[in-house]
């Protein structure tokens, strides 16, 4: 795991507060975290990696994630990346336990996320991009969804799960579950989810789908051979 950035207000005041609501909580994370993450498992079902291809994980938490996706997609080469340092040493211990000594972790900012310098040798190019139940938590949310954007080769995917607007939920039924994700600093917008639809016409292809009544949302984005008029 590299060590911390420089400090930088703002950005390293999230990663503060990400190691304090983590500190206690990660080692039961995965297991509380199964009753109301939905979509995961299915995203991961349908990345579609080709042996060789690179895959990195933004906020990667525990990596239970990478740890599913490397037993589906063994020839794949995976990364991940955490503001949180708590959660990196449970995502450490949870590889280490999975034989993935190998996978490499780092912590990072996804704003500023660079494969050249913050990952071993051989991890320069990324060829997807996961973001799992993390937009919600990141302050600058499109600053994360664009700078993967920008790092993204030509026929290179994004694929984003989150919470979505619950409009197929009753009203007090949404307004009572929002206020239980507020208390975990979750802030669920529906312009995340839109974020694709804002890209240059030509340059992507989007595919969404809405889980249970909008509960969450996901949303798959390639990027396409686009010039610029």
């Amino acid at each position: 795991m590299s060590d911390s950035r420089s400090i930088r207000p703002g950005v390293d005041e999230h990663a503060a507060l990400m190691d304090k609501v983590y500190r206690r909580t990660r080692h039961v994370y995965d297991a509380s975290r199964k009753f109301f993450l939905f979509g995961r498992d299915r995203l991961i079902r349908e990345l579609e990696l080709q042996d060789g291809e690179s895959l990195c994980e933004v906020g990667c938490g525990t990596a239970r994630n990478l740890v599913q996706i490397a037993k589906r997609y063994p020839g794949a080469r995976l990364c991940g990346f955490d503001a949180s340092s708590a959660m990196l040493e449970t995502a450490e211990a949870n590889l280490t336990r999975a034989g993935l000594t190998d996978l490499p972790l780092v912590q990072a900012y996804a704003e500023d996320f660079e494969p050249k310098t913050d990952l071993p040798q051989g991890y320069d190019r990324i060829d997807h991009f996961v973001f799992s139940f993390c937009l919600t938590m990141i302050p600058d949310w499109r600053a994360a969804l664009e700078h993967a954007w920008q790092l993204l080769p030509e026929g290179g995917t994004m694929s984003l799960v989150d919470f979505g607007d619950l409009q197929g939920w009753p009203h007090f039924a949404r307004r009572a579950f929002f206020a239980f994700l507020a208390a975990f600093h979750v802030r669920p917008s529906i312009d995340i989810h839109d974020w694709a639809n804002g890209l240059p016409a030509g340059s992507a292809a989007v595919q969404q789908v809405r889980i249970w009544g909008g509960y969450s949302i996901m949303t798959r984005v390639k990027k396409l051979n686009h010039t610029p008029e």
